[in-house]
């Protein structure tokens, strides 16, 4: 196996950043992600790079090639170099000195393997030689990456506990990557070491699982962690995957885009004050929070679109996904919401007082506008009509 060197360099920034580091020199190597997708025939979306060289000399070299050098991981070697308007990450190699499972001190090296063993996953430590595309596998990478097989390098308990996130990142990458079973020594040390993710910022957590939430269909893997009892010390609302499997059913029956917060929403209980509790702890966005609690709220009403208007379009879809109405939801998803054809100043030009009535008056509009279905023309002037003269005559 090997990467098309040539069409790495063609892409945006890349050759400049490549000749800046004077990679015929074997001091830089593509690195990780990118170089498991080029192999999996996967769309590679950011590309990293790791050298040899120290990140002052790193930083030294592309300001001499007037390439701009952002420091944004420093203290752990990487710099990010942004060639062409393209962000590059460059970290130089490096091992670990001490961690206590949440952060680590590194120190720099030149040694390649001992870059690699500091790695999660066999199939995220493949480096490519950007001259000739040939691979570096230190620890049978490829191999289980043609198996599609997530598995720790070396022990999988010393990799937990060199970052407890990585529990998490074992099942988002079985999810995505692996066939069949997991890992049986990589699964019985995340559920031995669950307990771990308390430790864990929610952040991290929440970055985490809503990635995993994300791939196309997460249910078995969610099930499995529900059974393994990985989400509990973290999220023990979180108790079965059964809902889940249904919103995703009626996502695809839909048609519409899986979204990862509503199915988080899904394995929640429909209870609005759980769901927002569960969200603030996970330090969702205020938005996020919104949209969680009202999805718990589970009213539907008879008219899926006159809830759209009062809740938003969003959050409309949410509830009739989760309630497996997925055609309601198909045909809500392709309605435009209207405004409210009519403001508080032309209720004034038509003769309402000024002030409170003004606001109360619109509030009625509103509403029988809404019930009576949006509509316009005659019906739309009635309505109109009518709550005028109910404001004037009162």
């Amino acid at each position: 196996m090997k990467l098309d060197a040539q069409a790495w360099r063609k892409r945006r920034g890349i050759a400049r950043i490549l000749t800046a580091l004077d990679s015929a020199s074997g001091h830089v190597r593509y690195v990780g992600g990118a170089v498991r997708d080029d192999l999996l025939g996967l769309p590679i979306s950011d590309i990293d790079l790791a050298t040899s060289f120290h990140p002052d000399d790193v930083v030294r070299r592309l300001e001499k090639a007037r390439i701009k050098a952002v420091p944004t991981g420093i203290a752990h070697g990487t710099i990010t170099a942004v060639a062409d308007g393209q962000p590059v990450e460059i970290t130089t190699l490096r091992s670990d000195v001490s961690t206590d499972g949440r952060r680590a001190t590194v120190a720099f090296s030149d040694d390649w393997p001992a870059d690699a063993a500091r790695r999660d996953f066999t199939i995220n430590a493949l480096y490519a030689d950007p001259e000739t595309g040939e691979i570096s596998d230190y620890f049978g990478g490829l191999d289980d990456l043609e198996a599609r097989r997530v598995r720790f390098i070396g022990d999988p308990l010393t990799r937990i506990a060199e970052d407890h996130l990585r529990i998490l990142r074992f099942f988002r990458f079985h999810a995505r990557f692996g066939f069949g079973e997991p890992d049986s020594e990589g699964l019985a040390a995340c559920t031995a070491r669950a307990n771990d993710l308390m430790a864990l910022s929610r952040e991290r957590i929440a970055d985490e699982l809503i990635k995993i939430l994300g791939i196309e269909d997460p249910t078995p893997t969610v099930a499995l962690m529900i059974e393994r009892g990985i989400l509990k010390p973290v999220i023990p609302e979180i108790v079965s995957a059964a809902s889940l499997a249904k919103l995703v059913a009626s996502e695809k029956d839909s048609g519409i885009e899986p979204d990862a917060l509503r199915r988080l929403a899904a394995l929640l209980p429909r209870d609005p004050v759980i769901a927002a509790d569960v969200a603030a702890r996970l330090k969702l966005s205020n938005k996020a929070r919104k949209r969680l609690a009202a999805a718990a709220a589970g009213e539907l009403g008879e008219n899926p679109r006159s809830l759209a208007y009062w809740i938003g379009q969003e959050s409309a879809i949410d509830r009739l996904l989760l309630a497996a109405r997925s055609e309601e939801a198909h045909g809500l998803a392709a309605w435009t919401v209207p405004r409210l054809p009519i403001s508080g100043g032309q209720l004034i030009k038509r003769g309402v007082t000024e002030g409170p009535l003004v606001a109360r008056t619109l509030k009625a509009i509103e509403r029988a506008w809404v019930t009576e279905g949006f509509p316009d023309g005659e019906k739309w002037e009635s309505i109109v009509s009518e709550q005028v003269g109910s404001a004037k005559g009162g």
